[in-house]
């Protein structure tokens, strides 16, 4: 399967995740891949602290969080964007066991060579979401649906 994506520099934040080939709407763009973690163990280490508005942490289930500071590949500099032009669909295991579930990443519409491809993170916080943490989680997608923050709205 030849490649179709590419990481490199960002104008929204960082890297980012770029189309170098035509992709069509629904097709599978990479699986994020890392560490498979516990919560218990992502909790009690920092790379996903919440206080840094920078995670490569990717909640798979109830029992497991991809860690891709461990193991991770391009998936995890896709940035996140109010307006995106993919979605991560969590993929669960036919005989149920967690530890076997994935995430893919797939376009929501045909994207062309060169757009850079972006995701909503559908972030959620137990805490209070302050003003400071809307902050911290400052959205910088650009696009005229941008919430401002990356964090999602409490239901």
């Amino acid at each position: 399967m030849p490649k179709k994506i590419k990481a490199r520099k960002s104008a929204i934040h960082g890297n980012g995740v770029f189309a170098i080939a035509p992709l069509k709407q629904g097709e599978r763009v990479i699986q994020y891949k890392g560490l498979l973690r516990s919560h218990a163990d992502v909790d009690a280490d920092d790379s996903g602290d919440v206080e840094s508005g920078h995670t490569f942490l990717f909640t798979l289930n109830d029992d497991y969080v991809i860690d891709a500071n461990y193991k991770g590949n391009e998936a995890r500099w896709m940035n996140h964007s109010c307006d995106p032009n993919c979605e991560a669909l969590i993929e669960e295991s036919e005989d149920g066991n967690t530890r076997e579930d994935k995430v893919f990443i797939e376009a929501l519409r045909d994207i062309a060579p060169g757009e850079e491809l972006v995701y909503n993170y559908g972030i959620t916080l137990a805490e209070r979401h302050t003003a400071r943490l809307k902050k911290i989680w400052e959205c910088r997608c650009g696009s005229k649906k941008c919430t401002g923050t990356m964090l999602q709205p409490k239901r």
